[in-house]
């Protein structure tokens, strides 16, 4: 009875370790969207619109990592 309950709570963190490996990689996958999307709206921007917002264009993969990021 103790070997299986043994083989039980190996089993459970087993699985744990593997849903957060799995929750830190859609975490992951989720922070490098929003930094695509966040580059790809601001690189679509024309050079009035950037003026507008403040924003250098050289600046924009800074920017966009940062939302993403928050580094």
């Amino acid at each position: 009875m103790a070997f299986t309950t043994d083989i039980q709570s190996f089993e459970s963190g087993l699985i744990r370790r593997m849903r957060t490996s799995f929750d830190q990689l859609r975490a992951a996958s989720r922070k490098r969207r929003l930094y695509r999307q966040t580059f790809g709206e601001l690189t679509a921007l024309n050079q009035r619109e950037l003026d507008d917002l403040g924003i250098a264009r050289e600046n924009i993969r800074d920017i966009a990592y940062q939302a993403a990021y928050g580094k």
